[in-house]
């Protein structure tokens, strides 16, 4: 019997029943909805077999994932196994160095989209060339990018309470996608940052804001006519198109603890209908004048 097979055969236990721990959202089929959670789970379908992956897609729908927590390294996390001790995972990723960081940084500066989309809490879809750029990848394409521990006696690393947790992870990157940042070593807070200095150090953003201080008059002197209408906007050319990720707001939100039914599924339709009633009042005018 090779390797391999000894892992893959090593015989399966049943987990103690808990109702502390942490249940999947997703009760069939895939766990993320976001591309970049989807890749993140299929980073790890790559590392771990078939049955592994089915033991632990169960694990993390029967709520055997007590705990999740985010650390300076990586992620911590407790699974109620067969035993009566809930065993230990650790989650980590390789961070990038500095002078990597700041490849990407300019990479994603020469992107005004990419900045923009960052700043509304929302992962570009094309955010991979800015790593490629750095030879780096942002999400773990090798065995050793992706380092996992568990207490269990399992052999095989991973194995199906480190599956549990990493499709849990999944449904976590969805709320918040800059985690994924986190683990390479960045916050949210840095990268804005350091695409604000880039930005800066081109000095048309400063010599921007310092054209609207000098035009824009004292709020006390617009307050007799604040709510009149000032000059038309005939010129200004707009452009409207659904967002790369069906309802942003509420997936920045995620899931109240107080709902049991799915926000997106109860508040989409009306979140939709207000989307198209905007843009039927704010385009009417247009409509009508073609038509005439």
């Amino acid at each position: 019997m090779s390797r391999y097979d000894y892992y893959d055969y090593y015989p399966s236990s049943q987990p103690i029943k808990t109702d502390q721990g942490i249940k999947a959202k997703s009760k069939r089929g895939d766990f993320a909805k976001n591309w970049w959670a989807t890749r993140w789970i299929a980073a790890l379908e790559r590392l771990v077999d078939r049955g592994r992956l089915t033991r632990g897609r169960s694990y993390a729908r029967q709520g055997q994932v007590l705990s999740i927590e985010e650390t300076k390294t990586g992620i911590a996390a407790k699974v109620q196994g067969s035993e009566r001790r809930p065993y230990k995972i650790t989650i980590e990723m390789t961070p990038l160095t500095d002078k990597q960081w700041e490849q990407v940084i300019d990479a994603l500066a020469g992107q005004a989209i990419f900045t923009a989309q960052l700043l509304a809490g929302e992962m570009p879809q094309e955010i991979e060339q800015a790593f490629q750029a750095a030879k780096v990848s942002l999400f773990p394409e090798k065995r050793g990018q992706l380092i996992t521990e568990c207490s269990c006696p399992d052999p095989s690393n991973p194995c199906k309470h480190i599956a549990a947790v990493h499709y849990i992870l999944g449904e976590q990157f969805d709320e918040d996608p800059f985690l994924l940042f986190r683990l390479r070593g960045r916050t949210q807070e840095q990268i804005l940052a350091a695409l604000r200095e880039r930005r800066a150090a081109g000095g048309a953003e400063d010599e921007a804001e310092e054209e609207i201080a000098e035009v824009a008059p004292p709020l006390a002197e617009s307050l007799a006519h604040f709510w009149q209408l000032g000059q038309p906007l005939t010129h200004f050319k707009t452009t409207i198109k659904p967002p790369i990720t069906s309802l942003p707001i509420l997936k920045r939100l995620g899931q109240p603890s107080f709902l049991s039914e799915d926000i997106e599924h109860l508040l989409g339709p009306a979140y939709r209908a207000i989307s198209e009633a905007a843009i039927t009042a704010a385009f009417k005018d247009d409509t009508e004048s073609v038509e005439s």
